[in-house]
């Protein structure tokens, strides 16, 4: 049996066993199987290894995204310039590293745009979610400014933020987690009444649906997107990964 898993904590309701297990069931594959390993600590990786040799890949989740890097023998292109793992795959020369979030991000990113191209983006947070969003945007060729609660490590606090600021930067990205289930009240303190039609909103959180982010600027006519789609193109991405023969070639995972 070939087994796979996600390793973080708290790990609570997870996409990824349930997205793979569904997978699994739909696409008649039942030589598989996977686990959620919440460890509290990344040296536990270790036992995970040890006491689970069909493992032959995983997903990692906050906390570890960077914590894993010093357990890994290779990195990707993405996983090296980002800083961040969230796909491991398990070979007899050891455990390599990819970031498949920038992939995921970047299909969906694209769908949303479909063809137009924003002039300036606006990323909000600065914490790890913003890594492979930002690897993307420059890759896009999409200059962006950031936005946290402080302004070290930022271009502007939230409360710099000015309709004219809002209305240079066509795309606005939510990389932080307000607005998720069960606080779906919450959203970033921006002056929505200056978001336009013209604008895009992404959000990386998924659950709920329509987040209050993006529910303000739908209430504007911004076309927008959540982070389920993300999701998939990433779980789907990581599943490549893990099986495919030509797996060399796919060391760069944004085309």
């Amino acid at each position: 049996m070939r087994q796979y898993g996600l390793i973080g904590f708290p790990l609570g309701h997870s996409f990824s066993q349930r997205y793979f297990t569904e997978k699994f069931q739909k696409e008649g594959i039942e030589d598989c199987s996977y686990t959620n390993f919440p460890i509290e600590t990344i040296e536990k990786i270790e036992e995970i290894l040890h006491g689970h040799p069909d493992l032959q890949g995983f997903n990692v989740t906050i906390p570890y995204k960077q914590a894993i890097i010093p357990y890994l023998s290779n990195l990707s292109r993405e996983a090296k310039t980002i800083g961040a793992v969230n796909c491991v795959r398990r070979t007899d020369k050891g455990l390599i590293g990819y970031n498949t979030d920038a992939y995921g991000f970047q299909n969906s990113l694209n769908s949303l745009l479909n063809g137009v191209h924003p002039k300036r983006a606006l990323v909000l947070g600065t914490g790890g979610a913003s890594r492979a969003i930002k690897f993307v945007l420059t890759e896009e060729h999409i200059p962006f400014d950031t936005v946290s609660r402080r302004l070290q490590g930022a271009d502007y606090t939230y409360e710099m933020l000015t309709d004219e600021i809002i209305k240079t930067h066509q795309l606005i990205v939510n990389c932080t987690p307000l607005g998720t289930f069960p606080k779906t009240d919450e959203c970033p303190d921006l002056p929505y009444d200056a978001i336009e039609p013209s604008h895009f909103l992404f959000d990386l959180v998924y659950n709920p649906p329509l987040t209050e982010f993006l529910r303000r600027g739908q209430q504007h006519g911004a076309p927008f997107r959540n982070g389920y789609e993300m999701l998939v193109g990433q779980a789907e991405l990581a599943w490549k990964i893990w099986n495919d023969p030509n797996i060399d070639t796919l060391q760069s995972c944004v085309e």
